[in-house]
């Protein structure tokens, strides 16, 4: 690995990213991006303006926050209070009766695109900035090896799977937000990759281990979302480098079908578990 601005880069994994068929394939079937930090830049675009939107409507106290962060239950709110909430009061009945009570549903309640829109908000100024900053060093290299869709694939595939653990792990009653679950998918990615070239890990495995020191020991950290997520990055990333050459294209799409098909069943049971 060689020292970068602002991380490191994976020399094996650019030089994997190199290799091209003669119809402009990577070395793992994917198109090769003309810029591969295009794909990056929109996510870090997306994450940006919907932490423009929190801050633009009440910072902390903005009601989208609510309902865009993953809420494995329903809470009741204050209207007159923003980002205060009644405890005593789970169940959407309850809230209706109080005079200022708001119902924010949780995924149990049918709220699933929480499991997505989680993943793109935050709060705090120095969280989205060290995940964007990672998704800046971590997303291009992806992308050059695998190309566009697949590492979009990985994406999103690891977000889900952090935030599905976030539903099955977390308490009940958390509210959990962040970027933080793709990010370590794609440090899994990293580890995947660099293991196929037979390249050296060791710095990957040195950034992991740099963030599950601060998953420990950093307070209000979702370990639930940074396990799933890397687990998720692992399994994507196998099933897309280990592919077979023959009908490589349609078993990756297979592979990472049943993986989104598993994480839905998951959410599913989950649902059914706190009915």
């Amino acid at each position: 690995m060689r020292d970068a601005a602002v991380g490191f880069q994976c020399p094996d994994c650019l030089k994997e990213g190199a290799k091209t068929t003669r119809q402009g394939r990577t070395a793992y079937g994917g198109k090769r991006s003309g810029d591969p930090r295009v794909t990056t830049y929109v996510l870090i675009g997306l994450n940006a303006l919907v932490w423009i939107a929190i801050v633009a409507t009440g910072w902390t106290k903005s009601t989208l926050v609510d309902r865009l962060a993953l809420l494995p239950t329903g809470v009741c709110g204050s209207e007159n209070d923003p980002g205060s909430f009644y405890p005593g009061h789970g169940v959407e009945q309850l809230c209706s009766r109080l005079p200022d009570g708001q119902w924010f549903p949780g995924v149990a309640d049918g709220a699933y695109w929480q499991l997505v829109t989680s993943m793109f908000s935050h709060v705090e100024i120095l969280h989205i900035g060290f995940n964007m900053v990672l998704l800046y060093v971590l997303g291009p290299q992806l992308e050059m090896a695998l190309g566009r869709v697949r590492y979009l694939a990985l994406y999103l595939v690891s977000g889900l799977a952090g935030s599905v653990s976030v539903y099955w792990l977390s308490s009940e009653t958390s509210s959990t937000l962040g970027a933080s679950g793709a990010i370590f998918g794609l440090i899994g990615g990293l580890a995947v990759v660099s293991f196929k070239v037979n390249g050296n890990i060791q710095n990957v495995a040195g950034l992991l281990l740099v963030n599950i020191a601060a998953t420990i020991f950093v307070p209000g950290i979702s370990w639930q979302g940074h396990l799933g997520g890397f687990v998720g990055g692992l399994i994507v990333t196998a099933l897309l480098v280990y592919a077979p050459k023959d009908r490589r294209s349609q078993l990756q799409a297979a592979g990472i079908g049943l993986v989104t098909v598993a994480l839905l069943v998951a959410t599913i049971a989950r649902t059914a578990a706190l009915a």
